[in-house]
């Protein structure tokens, strides 16, 4: 009986190291999984907030029409801020939307929003293929019926 205890005693006590050996990573990374909770909880709160904000504020007829090329400014120096500033934050969405494809939040829609912001040759066509995947069409045209904006367009009416 002795035999049997002490061999139960010894596999307990190999099984517990074994699985505390695993885990004995966590605290060598404790500051990176501290880091990456946060920017978890961070990109929540952005998808939840932001994003419907932006894709409410967007014209159903935004993928059909001319883009807006200047913005009107005074100077050329606040003009060259401004795009500066957009195109930062453009790559911030972009940046946090593809943190959100693996953490939680809507990481296809903000990779679009910052897409949006972004100036780069060819971003219209990039823009039209993106909101036509089904799920971020899908997504996108329900936060505009929630808070009861038509849903985006994509093709031109003829008015008579």
């Amino acid at each position: 009986m002795i035999h049997g205890e002490t061999w139960r005693a010894t596999l307990e006590s190999t099984l517990f190291s074994a699985a505390v050996g695993q885990w004995a990573w966590l605290d060598d990374y404790r500051q990176w999984l501290w880091a990456l909770g946060l920017l978890s909880v961070v990109t929540l709160i952005f998808s939840v907030v932001v994003l419907p904000i932006v894709m409410v504020r967007l014209p159903a007829d935004y993928f059909v029409r001319r883009p807006v090329k200047d913005w009107p400014t005074r100077s050329p120096a606040a003009h060259i801020t401004l795009v500066v500033l957009k195109n930062l934050l453009g790559v911030v969405f972009v940046l946090a939307g593809i943190a959100m494809l693996v953490l939680p939040g809507q990481g296809l829609l903000t990779i679009f929003i910052g897409i949006l912001l972004l100036d780069f040759p060819g971003k219209r066509r990039v823009e039209r293929w993106l909101i036509r995947l089904p799920r971020l069409l899908q997504t996108a045209n329900w936060m505009r019926a929630r808070y009861g904006q038509p849903p985006f367009e994509f093709e031109l009416h003829e008015q008579a």
